[in-house]
């Protein structure tokens, strides 16, 4: 199975372990199953602000959590600080506000929806983790009160995808979607959609596999989710020093993208170099030295 299938189909399960029976399901008040659609979160004085590593017990079963340009990273003592610290140094690196062609009004604004629509990335320890009864109520809640739409994997295969892909997720769900709704919009009627469907057309995209996703709206939402991040990974330059080979996008470079997919290429271009950087060789390398 391609391992964006298999990240995705085991975070849709930790969705489905934490639904309690009595209660409905989250399409009242989140989108996709899960971009929180009323802002409930605080925006600090300093948005760039890094907490550091602060226990916490505000994101049960999770007990530890750090702040980083409007992202929440959260863990459990089995998540190593040093980890941690590393993709909060990552999403520092791409929310540089000294960036060469960073629109200083533009990143603050995502930045702050990130907050608004409490964006949290948990943090998990290899492929196999379980959760009492007990932690499965707390996740519930964790879940309910915050826009939670993927995890990273501390110590699996192709770590510089796995951290970058899934940052990019929750900054295309969130922040994208809530700042540039129109060409970055979780619906049907942006132009990251349709260009999106141009892709399948031309079988450059393969979304066979998340057939598999019952619900519409968490397929959807999926679906963008995942194109959204191989427009910006591909534009990077990111896919052939680290991966994956293998996948359901079959573009590899800037270049290839540019000559096969321009419009794609072009709506990265009018947008993510205002607001994010590439981060630099020497973090990525760090996930694998």
């Amino acid at each position: 199975m391609d391992r964006n299938i298999f990240c995705t189909i085991l975070f849709l399960s930790l969705q489905f372990v934490a639904c309690n029976p009595d209660k409905n399901g989250l399409e009242d008040t989140h989108l996709g199953g899960c971009i929180l659609r009323t802002p409930t979160g605080e925006i600090p004085t300093n948005i760039y602000h890094q907490t550091g590593i602060i226990q916490t017990d505000e994101f049960q079963p999770f007990t530890k959590k750090f702040i980083v340009c409007g992202i929440t990273l959260i863990g459990r003592d089995d998540i190593s600080d040093d980890f941690m610290q590393k993709v909060a140094e990552t999403i520092k690196e791409i929310f540089s506000p000294n960036g060469e062609n960073i629109n200083k009004d533009l990143q603050e604004d995502l930045i702050r929806n990130m907050y608004k629509y409490r964006t949290v990335i948990p943090l998990f320890k290899g492929e196999d983790f379980d959760f009492t009864s007990s932690d499965e109520e707390l996740w519930d809640r964790t879940t309910r009160e915050n826009s939670i739409c993927d995890i990273i994997m501390e110590g699996v295969p192709g770590q510089v995808t796995e951290v970058v892909e899934h940052i990019l997720h929750f900054v295309t769900d969130i922040g994208m979607h809530y700042t540039f709704p129109d060409e970055w919009g979780i619906s049907k009627s942006s132009k990251l959609y349709e260009l999106m469907q141009q892709a399948i057309d031309n079988q450059y995209y393969d979304v066979a596999q998340y057939s598999d996703i019952n619900n519409d709206a968490d397929r959807l939402r999926v679906l963008l989710q995942e194109y959204a991040y191989w427009i910006i990974y591909t534009s990077w330059d990111l896919r052939e020093p680290y991966g994956p080979q293998e996948a359901e996008w079959s573009i590899m470079s800037s270049s290839e993208l540019n000559d096969k997919l321009p419009q794609s290429y072009q709506l990265f271009q009018k947008i993510v170099p205002k607001v994010m950087v590439r981060p630099s060789k020497e973090i990525l390398e760090s996930f694998i030295n």
